[in-house]
């Protein structure tokens, strides 16, 4: 008799249909989202594949929108660098930006369904404006990011007009190159991105540019940054919290 395919409908990363949980219920839901998108995604196929009833689901996400925001959060959860890394202090910058660029690509490579459901949001979004801003935002990622600049600028081996936003643009868009154009790099320019030594290649491409764009001697412009972020979302035009309670459950956090 022949072995069981190694990855399901819906991965198999789900517990058995007696101990199906709803954090289970989110990574099979991802994973169904990312491949399928969100018309193409059914609650009755993802019953079926956790074990979770279809009742169940609905009691604790409220409807698949409900789910497909609890499974958006888990994906930009994921494409984070890990904690240890986050909550490091470097006394070398540059070897802080090293690390911090290295691990982004790492969590990236990782988590290509993530990838794959954060480019889908992106070009067809499902989520209203007002939904969209409630999502978790970057800001640990961000200070971060902009302890390590502020350090190199004073240190005088960073250049100055670059900020964290600027920053988090090249190395995520970088990042995300290998599952959003890995077909056409394939195909046009004969570059396998899941080649061994291809995935290293980019890997050093990630930090080599991001370093080198950090370090380089270009003139100053005469700015502080290349983008400007905008302002954040005043609370009192936010959705209020009760239109959202049965999709965030407890205060958002997966449980």
């Amino acid at each position: 008799m022949s072995s069981a395919p190694t990855s399901a409908p819906f991965g198999a990363t789900h517990a058995p249909a007696e101990q199906a949980s709803p954090d289970d219920v989110v990574r099979a839901a991802l994973h169904a989202f990312a491949e399928g998108g969100y018309d193409g995604t059914r609650l009755d196929a993802l019953a079926k594949g956790t074990g979770m009833s279809k009742r169940m689901i609905h009691y604790h996400f409220g409807d698949k929108k409900g789910l497909y925001v609890r499974a958006l959060h888990l994906a930009l959860s994921q494409l984070a660098p890990p904690e240890d890394i986050m909550n490091r202090s470097y006394a070398v910058p540059v070897e802080g930006m090293r690390r911090f660029a290295d691990a982004l690509f790492y969590a990236f490579m990782e988590h290509p369904d993530a990838v794959r459901l954060v480019i889908r949001e992106n070009v067809d979004p499902v989520l209203e404006d007002e939904e969209a801003a409630l999502l978790p935002g970057a800001n640990d990622v961000t200070l971060h990011v902009e302890r390590l600049l502020l350090a190199g600028q004073d240190a005088g081996a960073f250049r100055p007009g670059v900020s964290a936003a600027d920053l988090l643009i090249l190395t995520t868009s970088l990042c995300f190159f290998r599952v959003g154009s890995g077909v056409t790099a394939l195909h046009v320019g004969r570059v396998d991105v899941e080649d061994t030594r291809n995935i290293e290649g980019i890997r050093r491409l990630v930090v080599d540019a991001v370093l080198a764009f950090l370090t380089s001697n270009i003139p100053s412009a005469g700015y502080d940054s290349y983008v400007q972020p905008a302002s954040a979302p005043d609370p009192d035009d936010a959705v209020p919290q009760s239109d959202f309670s049965d999709v965030y459950g407890d205060g958002g956090r997966l449980v």
